[in-house]
């Protein structure tokens, strides 16, 4: 078991709970809207494990924002007052989980010592990405 996955599941049961759980279908808004959340809540106790210093500090800023992002932005999203609102909020997400890639790669250059951590975390990331962009396309009839 890899240290991030260890880590997940001690502190949050995130992938342990995730790889466990038999997914209902339709139940597609509750598992994505708590995958973010727990996805934020991994991230916030990443971040914490990283040394302060003036490389790391604002990358972690970046990062921690555009990462917790993604969970309030698809929060936003479920409470959309129209369709093309609703398509706007999910690009937004989308638009976060690449954003959140890219710090990814920043801190794993930043912190090598962390980086299949950061890998790990960046898997995530892109399967939020994908995700939005599947959602996308669905809801414009691609």
């Amino acid at each position: 078991m890899s240290a991030l996955r260890a880590f997940l599941c001690k502190e949050s049961n995130y992938k342990c709970q995730m790889a466990n759980k038999a997914q209902n279908p339709n139940d597609k808004k509750y598992d994505l809207e708590e995958r973010a959340a727990k996805f934020g809540e991994t991230v916030i106790d990443f971040v914490k494990s990283l040394p302060s210093n003036p490389v790391n500090n604002p990358l972690i800023c970046q990062f921690i924002r555009s990462a917790t992002s993604i969970g309030a932005n698809y929060m936003e999203a479920d409470g959309a007052e129209s369709k093309s609102d609703f398509i706007h909020k999910i690009a937004i997400c989308k638009k976060e989980s690449k954003e959140t890639r890219h710090w990814l790669r920043m801190l794993a250059k930043a912190n090598p010592q962390r980086a299949n951590e950061c890998r790990e975390l960046w898997q995530e990331a892109q399967e939020f990405a994908l995700i939005f962009s599947a959602i996308i396309r669905s809801k414009k009839g691609i």
